[in-house]
């Protein structure tokens, strides 16, 4: 049995972040584990109240988890202040762990952010350089590299920015561009495209942990990361495919279609 663990904010309403995840392990046939960074009060419609954890809560969890049943891989979604990042990147460091996929939450889909300054420094310079790939969103990529992102180009060039500033892996998720749906991997000075059709559907609630998780589960599995992106894409496609229609919002994906 695969093992995969995921570190993240719980989604109340099971669209996004821990219970995301936790469907998208088991729906690739692996065994979940969580560490929940923060409590939301959120559904289709928006994120209502944040309650975050302790960081030493935070890291008697991680322990629980090493000490007991070891993850194969480890996906990390919304960690929201400097001193839960700071705990998770050195837990992490202690168990020396391997497979770790970063989805540096950071702007919502509205734009505004999500996370403060000095959190979005903690998170470059102790979390980000230890994953094995981040994949950041276009909001989330100009953060990080500092201009706008409007082209095929400026995604290369971002790529090739934000990976030599914490030497990782990156895959730049266009989707917020106008034209298809298009993503760059940028690893090790090469880049890769990968495309796909626009799908016509609205509710894309979560799709970026499930993209995140599914990479982990691909990783933990033995694939090399090329084929891990492609394979995660394929499954996410599939979930937006199955046109799941809950909420009087954006709604969740249905991250079980192939169940």
């Amino acid at each position: 049995m695969i093992k995969i663990l995921t570190i993240a904010g719980s989604d109340c309403s099971g669209g996004a972040g821990i219970q995301a995840d936790i469907k998208t392990i088991t729906a690739h046939k692996m065994y979940a584990m969580s560490v929940i960074t923060a409590l939301t009060a959120q559904n289709t419609t928006g994120v209502f109240d944040v309650v975050e954890m302790k960081p030493e809560f935070v890291a008697k969890q991680i322990d629980c988890i090493f000490k007991d049943i070891r993850p194969d891989a480890v996906k990390i979604g919304m960690v929201s202040n400097a001193e839960i990042i700071s705990v998770i990147a050195q837990k992490l460091k202690e168990y020396d762990v391997k497979n770790i996929v970063v989805d540096p939450v950071m702007v919502a889909t509205s734009g505004s952010k999500l996370i403060c300054d000095e959190a979005i420094q903690s998170l470059i310079s102790k979390l980000l350089p230890i994953a094995d790939v981040i994949t950041p969103n276009i909001p989330e990529a100009e953060e990080l590299c500092g201009f706008s992102i409007k082209n095929e180009k400026d995604m290369i060039k971002a790529g090739k920015v934000i990976s030599q500033k914490i030497n990782s892996a990156v895959l730049v998720k266009g989707g917020h561009l106008v034209n298809d749906a298009i993503d760059l991997l940028y690893e090790n000075d090469k880049h890769y495209w990968y495309k796909s059709e626009r799908i016509n559907n609205t509710n894309t609630h979560g799709t970026g942990c499930t993209l995140s998780s599914a990479i982990a589960c691909n990783l933990g599995s033995g694939k090399v990361l090329t084929e891990s992106i492609k394979n995660a894409k394929k499954y996410l496609t599939g979930a937006l495919q199955a046109q799941l229609n809950l909420g009087k919002g954006s709604g969740p994906l249905n991250h079980m279609y192939l169940l």
